[in-house]
């Protein structure tokens, strides 16, 4: 097992340079990966189906909103909270319970509509939340955790973007969203069989005065106060993108074009951050890309020319990508002891469904640019956390 240096109060630094525990093999950090993207999957993929199951009229367009939001936060409730309850050393248990029951509901959702469809989403999203909850522990554990988050990143917007595309050409016509539920749970049988290769348990983080039971410090509750209103803010203005470009008077394409744009943008961002991962302050990466995604959101909200607007798209997903990884060594600086760093996913995921929640309230059918305000308020959030974190830090 891997040897590191503790300081006085037995927390480990912040970037130790070494793995906590036993390094993972080749073979282990690729299943690990791999269970992790799995997990993940349905934040891409869903919009298309359940927008098919929308259009087949097995849900409202109300109803829609629901579902996609109610799968989110419960991701997010099992990346925080059921995920632990597995605990460190039932790794292999977790990630094939977890794999089989998220494969079972996407065969679920296949025979469900309505209100029922929504609930079996929503139960769907726990096991999911786990699935990710054991990459985390995985990213936390490593040297730098801010490379291997941006590499996560990266390849989950590669293979969300490569199955989306590979439904929309094979599986929708011929055999509907039914067909792509499907092939979420062969995928997720894959993952399954791939937690059988898994670590048997991770290395115990070090419990300290500012840890009780596990749970992060004070001051890591206020980093992950920052994760959750840096995806918020995200979110709030990004899922009105449509609308924004509608409002605008844009062509339909253009909508469509700078979805296109902005994902191609995601990618480069993602592989950015990963290949600068550690010549870069964590701090002013941060700082300046919350600022970016801010004025390109603004931009957007302003309902400026379609060229403006593909513009500001792709420079908002550049910087969102390229932001995130470094949100792991904000919560590790915040809470040595990575318990934050562990709960970053759960608390982005809540961001990513409180966002369209809090923008739902101030838009309205003939005016979304409100929603753009509402996410410079939340960025402004961030940026305040974040500086007051950087401020106060130890020396």
């Amino acid at each position: 097992m891997s040897a590191i240096d503790l300081p006085a109060d037995g927390a480990p630094p912040a970037f130790a340079g070494v793995w906590i525990g036993a390094p993972p093999s080749l073979v282990q950090r690729l299943t690990v990966f791999w269970i992790g993207l799995v997990g993940v999957l349905f934040p891409g993929v869903g919009p298309l189906l359940l927008g098919g199951m929308e259009a087949a009229g097995r849900l409202s367009a109300n109803q829609l909103g629901l579902a996609g939001m109610a799968e989110l936060v419960a991701m997010g409730i099992g990346a925080a909270v059921v995920g632990p309850l597995f605990g460190e050393r039932r790794l292999r248990l977790a990630a094939v319970t977890c794999g089989l029951l998220l494969a079972a509901l996407d065969l679920a959702t296949t025979r469900a509509s309505g209100d029922l469809l929504i609930l079996v989403r929503a139960v769907a999203g726990l096991p999911a939340g786990v699935m990710i909850w054991l990459i985390t522990g995985m990213i936390v554990r490593s040297p730098r955790p801010e490379r291997w988050a941006g590499l996560y990143l990266t390849i989950q917007t590669l293979l969300q973007l490569g199955v989306v595309t590979a439904i929309g050409a094979f599986v929708i016509e011929p055999f509907g969203p039914d067909g792509g539920f499907m092939l979420l749970a062969a995928l997720t049988v894959s993952a399954v069989l791939a937690g059988l290769a898994i670590p048997g348990a991770y290395a115990p983080l070090v419990e300290t005065a500012e840890n009780p039971k596990g749970l992060p410090s004070s001051r890591g509750w206020i980093a992950l106060a920052a994760v959750f209103c840096f995806q918020a803010f995200i979110l709030a203005v990004w899922i009105y993108a449509e609308p924004l470009s509608r409002q605008a008077g844009h062509p339909t394409s253009v909508a469509s074009t700078a979805f296109a744009l902005s994902l191609a943008a995601q990618v480069a961002g993602g592989a950015a951050a990963t290949a600068l991962a550690g010549r870069l302050s964590w701090f002013w990466s941060l700082t300046v890309a919350v600022i970016l995604a801010a004025v390109a959101l603004l931009v957007m909200a302003s309902l400026p020319s379609a060229a403006m607007f593909l513009a500001a798209s792709a420079v908002f997903g550049f910087v969102w990508l390229f932001a995130s990884p470094y949100l792991t060594p904000l919560a590790i600086e915040a809470d040595p002891s990575r318990r934050a760093a562990l709960l970053g996913p759960g608390a982005s995921l809540l961001g990513c469904g409180a966002g369209p929640l809090l923008a739902s309230f101030v838009v309205s059918g003939a005016d979304v640019r409100p929603a753009g305000w509402l996410g410079a308020g939340l960025a402004l959030v961030t940026l305040v956390i974040v500086a007051f974190l950087h401020v106060t830090r130890p020396r």
